[in-house]
């Protein structure tokens, strides 16, 4: 059976690279990437790509995915940082044994589920960003990429390629 990513984005100003590189690196390796979001259509990124949402993230049925990725950028703080609907669905999808997984901005979503209390994480290395961590009590770690059996944060650009390879490694 073919593997699904479900990449959730903010409504405007994703980061294109935690976007493109992951998504990019798992369609190479056979995987089903769905890009989606709090509305449907064209979304523009920080640096003005234009990519298109598909659906919006809560009227997708999450069983259907292996994996769910929330993406940075500047509009992640802006519109999905403290989403109580994107919370709830990660939280469910988490309860489902759906791996979640968060870059940059998208890992502090992560942490603000609170699946991962007292556990180790990474986000883009930014006072406010690491602040988000600490305050979820997360340890912050400076790696591209922190993996658990369960969940999977990155820390942004830089770590794109690590995160959509270890994404790869995992659903193989």
């Amino acid at each position: 059976m073919k593997k699904k990513a479900l990449f959730i984005i903010p409504p405007d100003r994703y980061n294109e690279e935690e976007l493109n590189i992951p998504k990019d690196i798992l369609t190479k390796a056979g995987v089903e990437v769905t890009v989606s979001s709090t509305k449907k259509g064209e979304i523009t990124g920080d640096g003005k790509v234009i990519t298109k949402s598909t659906s919006i993230f809560n009227e997708e049925d999450m069983a259907k995915y292996d994996v769910i990725a929330v993406i940075g950028g500047s509009g992640t703080i802006d519109h999905l940082w403290n989403n109580k609907e994107l919370i709830d669905y990660l939280k469910d999808a988490y309860n489902k044994k759906i791996l979640i997984t968060g870059i940059c901005a998208g890992s502090c979503v992560i942490a603000q589920t609170g699946l991962l209390k007292g556990r180790k994480g990474t986000c883009y290395p930014v006072e406010n960003m690491i602040d988000e961590l600490k305050k979820a009590d997360v340890t912050y770690l400076t790696d591209h990429v922190v993996k658990h059996d369960d969940i999977i944060t990155s820390d942004g650009p830089m770590g794109a390629k690590d995160f959509g390879e270890t994404l790869v490694g995992v659903l193989k």
